[in-house]
């Protein structure tokens, strides 16, 4: 009797994993929070989007995607999740692509973080990635202003429960 087989939603309640962004009571601008469903109703990742500019457009998106996201998978020269997210959010649909990266040592409170800087055709936007410990790929991507080192400092892990549908 498979028509009374429950479906599962198309979005997921929130993720298994806690998510690494700055705390939504820290930003004074607006804040938005987008979760990645898989078909199987499972969340493939979330994305954070911070907004300065009153309105116009998110400043950051801060991106968490789990080993084995589709999200995570790139052809070459494709710019990360979270940089697409940025200019759709912005309506800009100019080409941008990843013209290199660069390994740089950042200190997060008492952890070492092997950042990777991602360089692009938009210098406009700034992008960094970084592994986490539990195999989360944390994607930075800033509109119109530079990722500094003491950003880091302000980055926190927000529990799982916080980003769950009720």
């Amino acid at each position: 009797m498979s028509f009374l087989r429950r479906h599962r939603a198309a979005t997921p309640a929130g993720p298994d994993f806690d998510v690494l962004a700055m705390d939504p009571g820290d930003w004074p601008g607006n804040l938005g929070a987008g979760l990645l469903p898989a078909p199987d109703g499972s969340c493939q990742g979330v994305f954070l989007r911070y907004d300065l500019f009153g309105g116009r457009g998110p400043a950051m998106i801060i991106g968490n995607l789990p080993e084995g996201s589709p999200a995570r998978d790139l052809a070459e020269g494709q710019v990360p999740f979270e940089v697409a997210q940025l200019l759709d959010a912005l309506e800009n649909d100019e080409d941008v692509e990843v013209t290199g990266a660069e390994d740089c040592p950042v200190m997060q409170g008492d952890n070492l973080l092997i950042v990777r800087k991602v360089k692009l055709s938009e210098s406009r936007i700034s992008c960094v990635q970084f592994d986490r410990s539990d195999n989360v790929l944390v994607t930075i991507a800033s509109w119109d202003r530079p990722i500094t080192d003491d950003l880091y400092a302000l980055l926190k892990p927000l529990p799982a429960e916080l980003f769950q549908q009720g």
